[in-house]
């Protein structure tokens, strides 16, 4: 026996998010049914707007639904250090310890010959030319993923930023090896921020 179509589409809909199998799709779609119609308008409204009205921060790359971002508009932060990472998420992760009040760059993703993803696929040339713009900036700190992607992206980008006399450094190995920043709890990531190495 087979779905009626709505219900088929809906199935494949959340097939398509991560770690989402046949099971779990179905599951949802059907307790997507059972929901309250206006609790369903209210959750596809969220779904349109968050695709329309969200968009990158035009200078460090996080998402927001302003231009630029809150964080980078934030004048009492400390103008003279950016953490770079490699995903939105990895900011809010970051920046809920309350402990680095510096600003942020985003790569939106890592260095992978693997899948086809050079230098030219990341948010680094918008980095150095930040760099060059900002004299104030004497530290960049490199937060990518404890993976080999990871760090031959931090490897990668200490060789480009040091020549231009900037302190590069690494986030401390607080951080389990093949670890995503994004899972750490906030007292691994604050001891991960205060024993960062340079590179």
């Amino acid at each position: 026996m087979q779905y009626p179509e709505p219900i088929a589409k809906l199935i494949d809909s959340y097939m398509k998010l991560p770690g989402i199998g046949s099971k779990t799709a179905t599951r949802l779609a059907f307790y997507t049914i059972d929901m309250r119609t206006d609790d369903v308008d209210a959750f596809a409204k969220s779904l349109v707007a968050a695709k329309h009205d969200l968009h990158y921060c035009s200078i460090c790359g996080n998402i927001t639904d302003d231009d630029p971002c809150e964080i980078c508009r934030d004048s009492g932060r400390d103008q003279g250090t950016i953490l770079v990472v490699e995903q939105p998420k990895d900011v809010m992760s970051i920046d809920r310890t309350g402990d680095y009040h510096g600003l942020y760059h985003v790569l939106h993703g890592v260095l992978s010959p693997i899948d086809g993803r050079g230098p030219d696929d990341l948010n680094i040339a918008s980095l150095i030319k930040r760099l060059q713009a900002n004299a104030t900036v004497h530290e960049v700190i490199v937060a990518t993923n404890a993976t080999p992607e990871g760090e031959a992206t931090a490897q990668y980008l200490s060789r480009l930023i040091k020549p231009a006399g900037i302190k590069v450094t690494r986030l401390a190995h607080g951080l389990a090896v093949g670890s995503d920043i994004e899972y750490a709890d906030e007292m691994t990531l604050l001891k991960a921020v205060e024993g960062r190495t340079e590179l």
